[in-house]
């Protein structure tokens, strides 16, 4: 009998826990260094970008999300969800109709629009993450909003644990030029402040426009061949290997072209700060392994 007591006391202590969580206030800090407070845990959550709906699914909250921007297709099951418009145009009308208590932006979708979001109430948390370590962060951070923690802590491990791991593999390896093309007309790279670029570090890569602050800077094919990139690889949304990957072999002196190393990555996975941005840097630390071997780096 006290052993049944005992369990109907533990029982009841647990249950009101869960609903002191489920009532508390949560505040974080997001990427623009804003505090978003939240009374409650957010029950009602609109993303704003196809990266902070995947974090948003892995920390948990998926269950929460009543309406995505456009591009908003993983997982499968926000394919399925509301949309709100995109990168060009939000329906704020309809963003207000669904009544979020939390909305999860892009920085760069629309200032104005979210500043009016803003002057309509919407509480708004700014996903920014500069390195997968501030992937993590994020993942974390939404967890706190959602009061999905238990799911989000996980999530943000296993992301950490991944990147470490990738990094005592590629420390110490010899470094390999790289060319990171987002676009060829106008040629468009990425700086070395960008996400990107902290991946081809980790990889034992080195960003030849490391030295731009731009995140997307726009380059001369001028200023690339002179800089003889071990290795070329173009970004694709969907993966497939576009047409002008190949105009660069009729620069047979690059040694990305003498040696074939023109590769091609999932911009699916490392164009968007998400979680599934880990998948994509490993692929792409197997990419200028390939390439070492090709032109004998050592």
């Amino acid at each position: 009998m006290r052993a049944y007591v005992l369990t109907q006391r533990v029982g009841a202590l647990s249950a009101m826990v869960a609903a002191f969580a489920a009532t508390a206030q949560v505040a974080v800090i997001d990427d623009a260094g804003q505090r978003v407070i939240l009374a409650q845990p957010a029950q009602r959550i609109v993303s704003l970008a196809p990266h902070a709906t995947e974090l948003l699914f892995a920390a948990g909250a998926g269950a929460r999300v009543v309406g995505v921007v456009a591009h908003s297709d993983w997982p499968p099951d926000a394919r399925r969800l509301p949309g709100v418009g995109d990168a060009n145009a939000l329906d704020l009308e309809r963003i207000v109709a669904l009544a979020p208590d939390l909305v999860v932006a892009w920085p760069y979708t629309m200032p104005a629009q979210l500043a009016a979001l803003r002057a309509r109430g919407a509480t708004i948390f700014v996903s920014d993450p500069k390195s997968i370590a501030g992937i993590a962060r994020d993942v974390e951070a939404l967890g706190t909003l959602a009061a999905t923690a238990a799911t989000a802590q996980p999530a943000a491990a296993a992301l950490r644990a991944r990147h470490d791991a990738l990094a005592a593999k590629f420390r110490g390896a010899p470094a390999i030029s790289v060319f990171y093309e987002v676009w060829n007309e106008p040629l468009q790279t990425i700086g070395g402040g960008h996400l990107i670029s902290e991946a081809i570090t980790l990889c034992g890569g080195r960003n030849i426009f490391a030295a731009l602050t731009s995140p997307a800077p726009t380059v001369s094919l001028e200023a690339v061949i002179a800089a003889r990139p071990d290795a070329i690889i173009a970004g694709s949304d969907d993966g497939r290997r576009p047409a002008w990957l190949d105009d660069w072999r009729r620069w047979r002196d690059v040694p990305a072209v003498r040696y074939d190393n023109l590769f091609v990555a999932n911009g699916d996975l490392l164009h968007r700060s998400g979680p599934r941005f880990i998948d994509g840097v490993e692929a792409l630390c197997g990419m200028l392994g390939d390439a070492r071997t090709s032109a004998k780096v050592r």
